[in-house]
């Protein structure tokens, strides 16, 4: 019986440390000794445009109920980015969810939606919060232009 239950700890233990462990992250920044919470940062492919990278920074707690909203995002490209790639992205005005990470028991999440703007030309990825914190949804914009890419289409841009 003691052999069992030392297993179910060591299971139990090993599911712990592997639900904190990201296969995204590329850095941990503590914000301190007293404190539970950390600075993630993790790297995401574009599934769909995978010649674009984003990097997310978002505060992590790891030991609360709720982790705090804010996070930035910086994407850029770091491929090639072809017609097809673009033919396939969902181009309304809301576009589509990329990613989505849980950031708490009480349904909150953090999204990142792609937006294709058609006439400048230009993926925008916005990271967000699902619930209102303070008195707003938190929330930070990046752009990739496709200028100079494959997939840059001259006739859909406006004549200066």
């Amino acid at each position: 019986m003691k052999i069992k239950m030392k297993t179910l700890y060591v299971g139990l233990g090993m599911t712990f440390l592997l639900l904190g462990c990201d296969k995204n992250e590329v850095g941990d920044i503590s914000l301190g000794v007293f404190t539970t919470q950390d600075i993630k940062l993790n790297t995401l492919v574009d599934p769909l445009v995978t010649g674009v990278t984003c990097h997310v920074a978002s505060i992590e707690a790891d030991l609360s109920l709720s982790d705090p909203s804010d996070s930035s995002i910086a994407c850029r490209q770091t491929g090639e980015i072809s017609t097809a790639m673009i033919a396939a992205i969902d181009k309304s005005k809301s576009g589509e969810v990329v990613f989505k990470k849980s950031k708490s028991i009480f349904f909150k999440s953090m999204k990142i939606r792609r937006v294709f703007d058609a006439q400048s030309q230009t993926l925008m990825y916005v990271s967000y919060s699902t619930k209102e914190t303070s008195g707003s949804f938190k929330h930070s914009l990046s752009t990739v232009p496709l200028w100079g890419t494959a997939a840059y289409n001259k006739s859909t841009t406006p004549e200066l």
